[in-house]
């Protein structure tokens, strides 16, 4: 089985061509590929698969070619991966699989039809804009946090911390507890602080997120955009740009009235073989 291993602000994946989808691809198995001692190491899985060849992709097959399958790193599915739709599109660029047209490159997912476009060494994707529906609590040890819901194409909750309370402190080692009735298929737990003043930005914000069914990650596409867009709320703006700082690196969001462009880095960083009955007990 060929691999590339990519990442976004350190947000890691490893991507596997199956164009025809061919690939038997099972939650086993992408656990076992994702395992940082056993396999190759990876916040989730990437498979490269025309949209025509995927059952959840057919219907989005007459607006964009390939459709990002993208699967967390314990195996379940996710809706929508920014910094994974940002590699994704950099892996199809590389391998001379697609090539932007009128400035952009259309890709499907299970959130729907994405457009990206190269802005240098970076890739920005346009997603869905952020919708702020509503609020929630994470329970962090004895830490009891309040929150925003926000509807990303995939679901978060966006906690500010007390000024008193450093973010670089918070152990994200185990999975905040949260309202199962709120987020009955899961969320991500975005925490928060204010960064000082970007030339250019509407606002600054430090991030740390604990992804479901990946634990904590360097960084979030998703998140950094939910984040963006409570951070606007709160300065009272519907649109502008927000400068996101993850573990990772930095990400640049900006919001419109329509939609929500994610922007950073995207890096491939090696190809291989894999042997998949080596993985698997």
């Amino acid at each position: 089985m060929e691999f590339t291993k990519g990442h976004g602000t350190g947000n890691d994946f490893v991507i596997l061509p199956d164009p025809d989808g061919a690939l038997d691809l099972t939650p086993g198995l992408v656990a076992a590929l994702c395992d940082r001692r056993r396999g190759l190491g990876g916040d989730g899985v990437l498979r490269v698969v025309r949209a025509a060849k995927h059952p959840e992709g057919v219907a989005l097959a007459g607006e964009a070619e390939w459709f990002m399958d993208y699967w967390n790193s314990d195996g379940s599915f996710a809706e929508m991966c920014g910094n994974g739709a940002r590699v994704f599109v950099r892996y199809l660029l590389e391998r001379s699989l697609a090539a932007p047209s009128g400035g952009t490159l259309p890709i499907a997912t299970r959130a729907g039809l994405v457009r990206a476009r190269v802005e240098g060494a970076d890739v920005a994707v346009e997603m869905r804009r952020p919708r702020l529906y509503g609020t929630a609590t994470a329970t962090l040890g004895g830490l009891t946090l309040p929150g925003a819901a926000v509807d990303v194409g995939n679901p978060h909750l966006v906690c500010a911390l007390p000024a008193a309370l450093d973010l670089t402190g918070l152990d994200l080692t185990h999975a905040p507890e949260v309202d199962a009735s709120v987020f009955p298929s899961g969320v991500n737990v975005e925490f928060t602080t204010p960064g000082e003043p970007v030339d250019g930005a509407d606002g600054h914000v430090l991030m740390r997120v604990y992804e479901r069914g990946s634990a904590e990650t360097l960084s979030c596409g998703t998140g950094a955009c939910a984040v963006a867009a409570v951070a606007l709320r709160d300065a009272d703006r519907e649109t502008g740009t927000v400068v996101v700082d993850v573990p990772g690196g930095r990400l640049t969001v900006t919001v419109t009235p329509d939609s929500c462009w994610l922007a950073g880095p995207a890096v491939l960083v090696a190809t291989g073989t894999l042997a998949p009955a080596a993985l698997l007990p």
